[in-house]
Order: structure tokens, then C-alpha cells, then sequence
């Protein structure tokens, strides 16, 4: 359908300014949009709701078969696998019909009985009674298993709510802390740590100590950061002996760290901030295990003592490797696990101690079967377990639980995701190949399609491409039964491992950030272009899909190349970077200077211009476009997108539909509720189905 046949759009009036910098003008016409508090804001945006809602109302069949498709591979009622955490173990479990998990517990047994009964700690449910939007943010409980520490979010905006609830009589305690952060009990099981966020940037600066038999308003500083860049966060080692406070931007961190049992004591430091420094710290036996990138930027594993833990005293136990990112360390009293990742795929190696000390053997590496997948540890509470658990999953292969018997060697599967509806896996087939990109580097790309459906020559198959690249954050390959509705119909599906992410470590990440930001692009670009050369997709039927800083992906490449796509879905775009940037009272926008340069000077400011989707809209044929954003996101505000949209519906030469959705009830990741999810999934899908020609 093209727009000539539809009602008129929307038009956002113009309101000219215009901000001078560095020899250039920032023209803007909709910086008004900025204006929550505007009914005309609204009006404006629940206008382009109702256009969508006009331009998709052929559609409303499709999305309806959608809907009832995926929610027939959804198990409505499921419990996951219980994992131990003292004398409890713990477990979450959905009923069907309702939106949210339900957290729940047995006392000594992973099996609830007459003697062992399931005690239902927070049912989302109820706590969302009234709320349009729920979600629950932090969980810690009390050694002992009596204290529950809980924070909540109702509107979307990632701003979350403190509570302390007596698991032994079922009551909340009053008194509520708003803004809060990351929440950690002491080893007394009543001293409680948390941070708060400042008003302005969303950034947790403060820790407090609380007990729990007194009201918050008796609660004490025991920290504040106060350099903008940094955010703080508060946890526990994995043995229980120490609280550990870490300060972190995007490129420096340092941790500080107090004895668990005496929660009135000072929090000493491990090592000093140095910019381009980052660490973090578990224990065991005395020592300190540091993952750091000193010395090497996929990092390393240094020891050290607690008495005496400066640089000086590191003794280095797995050294750098250029080819191999140390992602993380597990650490138990027997043994401990190096999650790496080497040429763009997950490793989980094991490494078993020799005695006490911190001498170690490496035992071996869990093999996964599949060319392109996800694996990466599950719960693991107990510092004295013998077993490890993990989690794995691919492009076809559903969620899943092991536990590895680290004696022995072998993995058991506890839980695999039941995905009812017909779902036989051995009709699709995933892959991985590589693309060339301009400056001859070679980008990753998975796949997954259904064999049966696969056309190696015309017609070719619908092509659907998805990326993101940005904040060193790997692509991970998960499964998902939703996407059974586009393979089943003959869409390949294929996930872009752009320079931006960590996909191959750190150095990967450098080369897609700051002054070579555009590679990220490029990237992107070069793996359509390879996936259509290949055969795997219609050149004419290539649909984009990206979020958030994968949004400011869609703009930047359907800026360069508008012929290359049929269709893009952009979830809560960051699209208006040179005014979000130069903004420093936004939220997140001073320690996002680590990531995409501060455009107050003037190298990064014409650099940052040169791609800046808003910016470089001009008069062309755009694609298809679905743009999505809410109301309340914390991290990509609405007017950004709604911005771009405005500007766009001037400027495009085609006939092609510019849709802007905003859910006016939720945040970033949109929906809380997972059947309301499931209808946005739906809408999207049907918007993609009618512009591949499927529909």
C-alpha cells in the first residue's frame, strides 16, 4: 500500500532555531517536540498513532494470526529450572494468562511437597495491579533467608523503587526509597547497601547503608561520585566475605571493597582510576582474582593478596591473548570458569585449582556443537559447588540449561525451553559466514533460515538483516520462537557482527567508535551487500531491523544507501545526535563522550555531523519505514525519533510509508507485560511481511 492511497499524515509544525557551533548551524524546526508537558506534544503523537493504526488496518488479520502464532510456541505455564542459594531454593514460574513471573521458593528441596511448600516471594502480577507498566529491577535476600530487598519500576523510565519485605511474616516494611540502583545485604542479615541515582543524569552516584529495623531516613552516606562520567554499583563475592563497590565509565573503573561481616567498617580500595584502566574483583583464600586490562586490552587474570592488593603485588595467572577476549571469571573454591571469546564465538574453559592456593590447572573447554550460538554461565550461587551451571541456545536451537560435572566432565541438560505449537528443529539450518568490508576486514554475519523454504536461485528468498554495533556489546545469538512466524514464511534471517560491538573483544569495539564510528556502517552495508551477492536474499527485498544505538544504525545507513533497502524497523532510535550530545542534562549524555567523542570540540563535532541521522536527512527516496519509541524511554528520549519522523515526512520523495508508533505507557524495551509484547512483536511483523511482497 503506498501512501496516496491513505489518509494525509500527520504534520508537526515548524518552529525555527538554531544553535551556532564550531562554524556550523544546527538548524532544528521540531526542538519543541521536546516539550512533554505540551498537550500539543501529545496530540501530535497520538495523531501518528492513529495514522498507523490507519495505514495497518488492512493488516489487522495478519496481525491477529501473528499473535495467536507466536503465543501457540509459547508454554504459558512454566517454571524454570530452581537453583540453590543457601537452605532455599529458588525458582520463577509463569501462569497462563498472566503478564509476570511469579518468584517462588522451597525450604531444602528443589520439589515443593506437604513437607517442603512453595513460598511465593513477589508475584508480579499483583504488584502490577493498576500500573500500565511493571517491571522488577534488582533482587537480593539474606543469608539467613528471612530479608527480601526488592525494587520495582512503574511507568517505564527505568527509575526503580526500593522495598524490604520480611519473608518470615509476609510483611513490607513502609518507608521506600526511590532512584535506587543495585541493592546487597551484609553477612549480619540486617544491613542492607544500595545506590541512588541523582535527579538529572540517571546515574547512580550515592551508596547508603540501611537497617533494616530503621526507617530510610536514618540511613547513611557512605559514598558519593561525583565525577559525571561514572556510575557506581554495590555487590557481593561469591563466597560472601566482602562487599564490592565498583565506579565505572565506559573506559576507566575501580573497586573498593568491605569485609561482608563487619558492615559498619570503611570500604578500602583495591587500585586507584586510571583512565583507559578497567577491572573487577572476586575472592577466594585470601587473594584477589582481577580480571584487568592492563597490560592487555582483551584482558588478563592477575592474583593478589587482600592485604595488599596494589599493582605492585599482581601476579599474572592467565595471560593476554590477542586473539581471545576474557569476558569473565567465575570463581569457586574448586575450580573456576574463563568465559572468553575467541573468533566471535563464546568459550567457557575450566580451570581446576590444585590445593588452597591460587595455582590452577586448565581442565578442558565445554564444546558446543553449532556454528554460530550463545553460551554463558546460569546461577551459580554456591562457592563450594562441584558442579557448574550454564546456559546455551542458538538460531534453532531453544533455550537450555547444563550442569558440567567439573570431576567427571560431562554436561547433563536440566531444562530445555519447551516450544510447543509443532516446532521440529531440524528444519531450520543456521550458518556463519563473513563479509568484506571497504577497508578489507572481514565483518561475521549469522544466519538462520528454514531449509525447506532456502531458494538458491530465483526468485531469491526475503532478506530480513539486523545489527546494532556500539558500546562493546557482542550480538548474541539467542533463540527465539517469535521468529518462527518470518522463517516458516521464507524469510532468512541474518544478525550482522559490525566493528562497534566486542564480538571479536576490545579491539573490535575500538574500531567502531569515536572518530571511526562510520565503520560500523560500512559494515553493515558490506554484509547486505554480501548476503544478496551470496544468493541468500533478494536484493529488491531486503528489510533492516535495529534499536536504540542499532536505531542510530538504521539512520545512518539508509542515509548513505536508501536504495539498498525495502523496509526498516527502528525501535527507539538514537537519531539526533548532535543535539543529544551537546545536551549535557540529559541523561547518560556526559559519560557517553567515552563512546562517540564530546562534540563541544570540534573534531568531534564534525565527525559526529558527517553521520548524524537527524542531521543528514535531505530530499530522497527513503524505504519503507517503522519507526517505534515510547513515552517514558530513560535512555533514547521520545522527541528524538518523533524529531526525525517530523522532519523526514518534508523531505521524502516516495510513496513508501514513514510510520511513527509510540507506546505512551512504557520505556525503552516497550511493553512489560509479555502478551502485550507479543502484540508489538506482532505489528511489526506484519508491517515487514506486507513491504517483502509475503502478504
Amino acid at each position: 500500500m503506498t501512501e496516496n492511497q491513505l489518509p494525509c499524515p500527520p504534520t508537526a509544525r515548524k518552529q525555527h532555531t538554531e544553535n551556532a557551533l564550531h562554524g556550523s548551524a544546527l538548524k532544528d524546526d521540531y526542538a519543541w517536540l521536546r516539550d512533554k508537558q505540551n498537550p500539543e506534544v501529545t496530540a501530535y503523537l497520538e495523531a501518528e498513532n492513529a495514522y498507523a493504526e490507519a495505514v495497518m488496518a488492512p493488516l489487522n488479520g495478519l496481525r491477529e494470526q501473528l499473535y495467536q502464532e507466536m503465543l501457540s510456541h509459547m508454554k504459558q505455564t512454566d517454571v524454570s529450572v530452581p537453583y540453590r542459594d543457601g537452605n532455599w531454593w529458588y525458582y520463577n514460574r509463569t501462569e497462563e494468562g498472566k503478564q509476570y513471573g511469579i518468584i517462588c521458593r522451597t525450604h531444602g528441596s528443589p520439589n515443593a511437597t506437604e513437607d517442603t511448600p512453595e513460598q511465593v516471594i513477589l508475584d508480579g502480577n499483583l504488584l502490577a495491579e493498576g500500573h500500565p507498566f511493571f517491571s522488577i529491577g534488582g533482587v537480593d535476600i539474606t543469608s539467613d533467608g528471612r530479608w527480601l530487598a526488592y525494587t520495582t519500576d512503574t511507568t517505564g523510565f527505568r527509575q526503580y523503587t526500593l522495598h524490604i519485605k520480611n519473608l518470615a511474616t509476609g510483611e513490607t516494611l513502609p518507608g521506600e526509597v526511590e532512584r535506587t540502583g543495585s541493592i546487597v545485604w551484609a553477612a549480619d542479615n540486617t544491613t542492607l547497601f544500595y545506590t541512588v541515582e541523582d535527579e538529572e543524569q540517571k546515574r547512580q552516584y550515592q551508596l547508603f547503608r540501611h537497617d533494616c529495623i530503621k526507617q530510610p531516613a536514618e540511613d547513611v552516606l557512605v559514598y558519593q561520585e561525583d565525577d559525571e562520567r561514572f556510575n557506581i554499583a554495590a555487590g557481593r563475592t561469591r563466597d560472601g566475605k566482602f562487599i564490592v563497590m565498583e565506579s565505572a565509565s565506559h573506559i576507566t573503573s575501580e573497586s573498593w571493597v568491605l569485609d561482608a561481616g563487619e558492615p559498619q567498617g570503611a570500604f578500602t580500595l583495591i587500585s586507584p582510576r586510571e583512565d583507559e584502566h578497567e577491572y573487577s574483583i572476586d575472592h577466594r583464600n585470601g587473594l584477589w582474582y582481577i580480571r584487568t586490562n592492563y597490560k592487555g586490552r582483551n584482558f588478563r587474570m592477575v592474583t593478589a593478596p587482600v592485604a595488599t592488593p596494589g599493582r605492585e603485588f599482581w601476579t599474572e595467572r592467565i595471560p593476554h591473548r590477542t586473539d581471545v577476549m576474557l569476558e569473565e571469571i567465575d570463581l569457586f573454591a574448586g575450580f573456576f570458569v574463563a568465559c572468553e571469546r575467541e573468533g566471535g564465538l563464546p568459550r567457557l574453559r575450566l580451570w581446576n585449582f590444585d590445593a588452597d592456593g591460587p595455582e590452577a590447572t586448565p581442565t578442558g573447554e565445554i564444546a558446543f556443537p553449532e556454528p554460530a550460538y550463545s553460551a554463558q554461565p546460569h546461577i551459580n550461587r554456591v562457592f563450594e559447588a562441584t558442579t557448574f551451571r550454564y546456559g546455551y541456545q542458538s538460531l534453532v536451537t531453544p533455550s537450555s540449561v547444563f550442569e558440567y560435572d567439573v570431576a567427571s566432565g560431562v554436561s547433563t541438560l536440566l531444562k530445555q525451553l519447551e516450544v510447543p505449537g509443532g516446532f521440529d528443529r531440524t528444519l531450520y539450518k543456521s550458518e556463519r559466514i563473513h563479509a568484506t568490508a571497504p577497508d578489507g576486514v572481514q565483518v561475521p554475519i549469522s544466519i538462520v533460515y528454514r531449509k525447506d523454504k532456502n531458494r538458491a536461485s530465483q526468485p531469491l528468498n526475503p532478506l530480513y538483516v539486523y545489527g546494532y554495533g556500539s558500546y562493546g556489546y557482542s550480538l548474541p545469538l539467542g533463540f527465539s520462537s517469535n521468529r518462527l512466524s518470518l522463517l516458516d514464511r521464507g524469510v532468512v534471517m541474518a544478525y550482522a557482527h559490525i566493528r562497534g560491538g566486542a564480538d571479536l573483544g576490545e579491539p573490535w569495539h575500538d574500531a567502531g567508535k569515536m572518530l571511526v564510528k562510520r565503520n560500523t556502517f560500512t559494515d553493515f552495508i558490506a554484509a547486505v551487500e554480501h548476503l544478496t551477492a551470496a544468493g541468500y536474499g533478494d536484493p529488491a527485498k531486503v528489510a533492516i531491523e535495529g534499536g536504540s544505538a542499532g536505531g542510530l544504525l538504521m539512520g545512518a545507513v539508509v542515509n548513505m544507501r536508501p536504495d539498498l533497502f525495502r523496509a526498516v524497523v527502528s525501535h527507539v532510535p538514537f537519531v539526533d545526535v548532535m543535539n543529544t550530545m551537546l545536551d549535557a542534562t540529559l541523561p547518560l549524555t556526559v559519560p557517553e563522550y567515552e563512546e562517540w567523542g564530546d562534540p563541544n570540540e570540534a573534531e568531534y563535532f564534525h565527525y559526529m555531523l558527517s553521520y548524524s541521522p537527524y542531521d543528514n536527512l535531505k530530499p530522497a527516496s527513503y524505504p519503507a519505514m517503522l519507526v517505534k519509541t515510547s513515552l517514558h524511554d530513560s535512555q533514547v528520549m521520545y522527541w528524538e525519533p518523533a524529531k526525525y519522523v517530523a522532519k523526514l515526512r518534508t523531505l521524502k520523495k516516495d510513496n513508501n510509508p514513514l510510520l511513527l508508533v509510540t507506546n505512551m505507557q512504557a520505556g525503552h524495551g516497550g511493553s512489560s507485560g509479555r502478551y502485550d509484547y507479543l502484540k508489538e512483536i506482532a505489528f511489526d511483523y506484519a508491517f515487514l511481511l506486507r513491504e517483502l511482497g509475503i502478504v
